[in-house]
């Protein structure tokens, strides 16, 4: 569980760099948004990076709320250090990307003119959404549970057939 999101960084950043404005920018393919030169392309490039982090969080904590695994809660550990180090690879190899598959850029004016994260928070996101779905999910897997160990029909069941 640590290194699976780890290494699941590598695709994510690729994407973030493909899809982002400021990067190969698949997602709007508008020729206004495919210089950093242009401000109003630096909140849409940390946005994507965002989403994708989000998607991968919930994905992750899809996996972790699985009620098969002999040590859940150090597997939610494990996974919760994973996100956060997946998330850094994505960013590390979004930047990559960039700098080997993009023209080179001047960025002496702004160092965000180059394909970069401005909003560095961004990076808590994976392990944020993470942890909120693994909540959500053993939540309504505790409130979807029968009081009596699921072997027979609820009380409340049984109290309406009287």
């Amino acid at each position: 569980m640590l290194a699976l999101p780890a290494a699941a960084g590598i695709p994510l950043g690729i994407l973030w760099w493909l899809l982002a404005p400021g990067g190969l920018n698949l997602i709007t393919r508008n020729p206004a948004l495919g210089a950093g030169t242009n401000p109003d392309v630096w909140l849409p490039r940390d946005l994507t990076l965002a989403g994708l982090l989000v998607f991968a969080g919930c994905l992750l904590g899809v996996f972790l709320a699985d009620q098969k695994r002999a040590n859940p809660r150090a597997d939610l550990a494990a996974g919760l250090v994973g996100a956060l180090c997946g998330a850094v690879v994505a960013w590390q190899a979004g930047l990559l990307a960039a700098q080997v598959w993009a023209p080179a850029v001047d960025a002496s004016a702004n160092a965000s003119i180059a394909f970069s994260l401005r909003a560095w928070p961004v990076l808590l996101l994976w392990p944020a959404a993470t942890a909120a779905s693994v909540f959500v999910l053993e939540l309504l897997n505790l409130l979807g549970s029968r009081p009596d160990g699921g072997t027979g029909p609820s009380r409340h069941a049984a109290a309406e057939g009287r």
